[in-house]
């Protein structure tokens, strides 16, 4: 394992001088850093390659083994031992892989009784994974699947049962914002999933569908009880809030609050403090313009819509993000750590209540689609990349202790 390269942790304030020290370009908001993050700036880490993959999407890592599954964009399922070894686990599902579409997220299910065999292998393990299918007529959508993995060895499994739980409604045409992330709320009682709206726009405003909305369902599929329009039918039942676009990342903080992270137009990508039966607005409002350059109200003009807890304009393009737990990096505890294309790298924001200000970037070589803390409070990155293996698997070093630098 080699060691990639030596980051600046960077303020706002020192942003424009400090990142051709760091060798990096980025681009985003500058609004001034609050006080204190100074010395946050004197802080470095280093970043370890520890693996490749070919266009790593996602990842989960199981507590009990420390291995992580990675999704590969085309459709193949890999694993990363603790040893640093890889496997590849068999059955994924044929997916729709063009544009943004193909396999997608993958999340280890809530099983309180599993224990690892004595081989030290996932078998047993039950996976959700998310994917992009085919429909009739040149359509498309997003699907996600509940399965079970059947190893014979550490580094040999195969995904077994692969059940279709939940469907995007309509498929439709075109490759893009399937959006499709996965995350299960703190008691493990529902699963989230981000449903783009597949470049369509209209369609996030119509609670008849579910493209542009974020649902809450059952973990074996069904519409949650106590949903905000459980009383108007399916798949309405399904949906937890609506107006969104292309939601790539989605998290509950420390206090159990659901977040979310939206790529916007030709700006506007924000965070969300998602509530039940809220519209978030798209195509109505957002903090960017369309791609034409035709303008869109911003937010502050339709006080009746949902606003971002804080956006970008010019973007960040994220990829995910997580509510750091642990306490290996100084100043990131109970903050959002964001996956960025377009800084490209990592991106620091404290969020209190409805509001967010972001503290930092960190730049790195390339782009980063995904974020993991690992069982141990490491940080561990996919950098994004095509075919073959030009993505890499990611990990933070965190700087030494004091008592540890004689």
């Amino acid at each position: 394992m080699t060691l990639r390269k030596s980051l600046c942790l960077l303020p706002l304030s020192a942003l424009g001088v400090a990142l051709a020290s760091c060798g990096s370009s980025a681009s985003g908001d500058t609004s001034p850093a609050p006080a204190g993050s100074q010395a946050q700036a004197q802080v470095p880490f280093t970043v370890e390659t520890l693996a490749s993959f070919d266009e790593p999407w996602a990842m989960d890592i199981d507590p009990a083994t420390d291995t992580a599954i990675i999704t590969e964009k085309a459709g193949t399922i890999r694993l990363y031992l603790s040893d640093g070894s890889k496997g590849t686990v068999t059955g994924a599902p044929k997916v729709a892989y063009a544009g943004q579409g193909g396999l997608g997220d993958v999340l280890f299910a809530p099983q309180p009784d599993w224990k690892a065999p004595a081989n030290g292998s996932l078998d047993g393990r039950r996976v959700y994974l998310s994917w992009a299918e085919e429909g009739t007529g040149d359509t498309r959508g997003a699907a996600v699947g509940l399965g079970t993995l059947a190893c014979s060895a550490p580094a040999t499994c195969a995904l077994t049962g692969l059940k279709v739980i939940w469907r995007q409604t309509p498929k439709v045409s075109g490759n893009g914002h399937y959006s499709h992330r996965l995350a299960f709320s703190p008691d493990d009682a529902y699963l989230f999933i981000s449903s783009g709206e597949r470049q369509k726009q209209a369609p996030a405003q119509d609670i008849t569908n579910t493209l542009g909305t974020i649902v809450r369902l059952l973990p074996d599929g069904r519409p949650a009880p106590g949903n905000p329009f459980a009383d108007k039918g399916s798949p309405s039942d399904q949906i937890w809030s609506y107006g969104h676009r292309n939601v790539l990342g989605l998290a509950f903080d420390g206090d159990g609050t659901l977040w979310d992270l939206e790529h916007g137009p030709a700006g506007g990508d924000e965070i969300n403090r998602i509530q039940p039966g809220l519209n978030y607005g798209w195509p109505l409002v957002s903090d960017g313009d369309h791609y034409d350059g035709k303008p869109i109200p911003r937010h502050s003009t339709r006080p009746d819509l949902a606003a971002p807890a804080i956006s970008w304009n010019p973007v960040i393009a994220p990829g995910d993000f997580i509510f750091y737990k642990g306490d290996k990096y100084p100043g990131f505890h109970g903050k959002a750590v964001i996956a960025s294309f377009a800084v490209p790298g990592l991106v620091l924001v404290a969020l209190n209540g409805t509001t967010g200000v972001e503290e930092a970037r960190y730049p790195l070589d390339n782009r980063i689609r995904e974020i993991q803390e690992t069982p141990g409070g490491t940080i561990w990155l996919l950098e994004d990349g095509p075919a073959p293996e030009s993505g890499h698997l990611l990990k933070l070093v965190p700087p030494k202790a004091p008592s540890d630098a004689n």
